[in-house]
């Protein structure tokens, strides 16, 4: 179409709407010029942890990576598992052009045009990105985990890492659960086999840990843009696996860690934290309508017995369960926890102690986290006061919503380019939000979300629909549906 907008347009448009910067400024863009080298450093606080067989596991394409993994086995069945965080404020230093930048958005955006980094990309996939195969300064969770997966103790302090593994989180995965498949890095780099399946053993058992006290196995499958060429031709998808488990539960872990050390010192800290869900009948209604019984008062125990039963009696449709399951938990926010005042804790996690520090590259409240951290290790004054952190945490909160809409806004528009040759095609989905302002639905083929326009009465979140396609708008990201028999 003559004149039409493309989705990079789209979520351009839709960032500045939503008060999030698609560019970076002149003043950002002279400031990364004049960075020139990785950040060094000589202080006595740093120790030299480069013989450690590290490595990272992110998706195949990606670049800014924020963290690495080492795990080593101790006297009886403990455990030592240690995770690297990129070292950000090296560089990135509080006021500065490039901090308020990132400031401003909280974070990357993940769209279906491409991605809309928080910091330059000098930067994000360089400079303070843990490469493979360069030394890096990084702070440190250093864990002891029992055979429990209990993390028996924790510590936080800074060091210099090398990289010697970049992998990919499908290729890892394939190696774990098949003993034909090959991952070539394992025949070259010493120790990083045996380090592998170590971590994943432990991780496993962590998991365990923490789905005994409520932790929810919730699988979403967020859908991924797929490209041939420069051309759009699918919406996938992205599953989790073995690998991505393997990570997800080291950096629960390395954020309490990092939670609990400014606890023990004494200091404030920026929490993320997911109360008790307030559509918990909604939810009963739901386990009730697959013949099974949740108690009337929020319970994450029993909730997570529900998903598992259900993970096990129908794979096939578990995602949407689990899609329809975080729509009724609500979102996250972040707060501010001062010592000695209750913590709210993360519903679904089932842990009570809980930040975000494991992304600095592309969230600001963990390059936040990551200043604290490193003033409680040097001793240093605060870099916030509570004020500014509490505000800090609203902003944030805010910002990251801003941020949400923006992706599945240019997802929709993406969608809705797909299915634009699709109209008065019927398809099987399942109703995602019902509210005064409207009801949705998602399918499958290819992963979509749309409006319900017409049959609409009556349904609510996880009832299973029949709809068929009316009109697509690829400029506003409008899909709409029709609910049929």
């Amino acid at each position: 179409m003559r004149g039409a907008k493309s989705l990079h347009d789209i979520a351009r448009e839709a960032m500045l709407q939503r008060g999030l910067l698609p560019d970076f400024s002149a003043a950002v863009l002279h400031e990364t010029d004049g960075i020139q080298a990785a950040a060094t450093a000589s202080e006595p606080l740093v120790r030299d942890l480069r013989a450690m067989v590290w490595f990272s596991v992110d998706n195949d394409d990606s670049r800014d990576l924020d963290q690495l993994t080492a795990a080593e086995t101790r006297p009886g069945d403990e455990v030592r598992v240690l995770v690297a965080i990129a070292d950000v404020d090296a560089i990135v230093k509080k006021n500065t052009a490039i901090d308020t930048h990132a400031f401003t958005n909280t974070t990357s955006v993940y769209t279906a045009a491409g991605t809309f980094p928080m910091l330059p990309e000098k930067l994000s996939t360089d400079l303070t990105s843990l490469g493979e195969g360069v030394e890096r300064l990084a702070v440190v969770a250093d864990m002891i985990v029992a055979a429990d997966g209990t993390v028996v103790t924790g510590d936080i302090y800074r060091a210099l890492v090398l990289n010697k593994a970049k992998l990919a989180y499908n290729a890892v995965a394939a190696w774990l659960d098949k003993a034909d498949a090959q991952l070539a890095k394992v025949n070259t780099i010493e120790g990083l086999g045996e380090s592998i399946r170590l971590q994943d053993r432990i991780a496993q058992v962590m998991r365990t840990n923490r789905q005994a006290h409520g932790a929810l196995q919730l699988d979403t499958s967020e859908a991924r843009p797929v490209y041939e060429g420069e051309t759009l031709v699918d919406m996938r998808p992205d599953s989790r696996n073995r690998a991505k488990d393997l990570i997800e539960d080291f950096m629960i872990a390395a954020n309490g860690v990092s939670a609990r050390f400014l606890e023990k010192k004494g200091l404030p800290s920026l929490r993320r934290v997911l109360k008790t869900p307030e559509r918990w009948d909604r939810i009963v209604q739901l386990a009730s309508g697959f013949g099974y019984k949740l108690p009337d008062e929020a319970d994450a125990v029993a909730l997570d017995a529900f998903l598992r039963a259900r993970s096990a009696a129908d794979p096939e449709h578990f995602a949407d369960l689990s899609l329809s399951l975080v729509k009724l938990l609500g979102p996250g926010e972040y707060s501010l926890e001062l010592p000695g005042q209750p913590v709210q804790g993360h519903f679904a996690l089932a842990v009570r102690d809980y930040t975000h520090s494991t992304a600095p590259n592309r969230r600001f409240p963990d390059l936040i986290t990551q200043r604290l951290l490193k003033a409680a290790i040097a001793g240093s004054p605060m870099p916030y006061t509570n004020a500014e952190l509490s505000a800090l945490a609203a902003h944030c909160t805010v910002q990251e919503d801003n941020a949400k809409k923006v992706e599945r806004r240019v997802q929709k528009s993406a969608a809705a380019l797909l299915l634009a040759s699709r109209i008065g095609q019927r398809f099987d989905g399942i109703v995602t939000g019902a509210s005064d302002k409207g009801t949705w639905v998602r399918i499958s083929a290819p992963a979509a979300e749309g409006k319900v326009i017409k049959g609409f009465e009556g349904i609510d979140v996880g009832d299973h629909v029949r709809v068929q396609l009316l009109h697509t708008d690829v400029e506003k990201g409008f899909i709409d549906f029709a609910k049929v028999s």
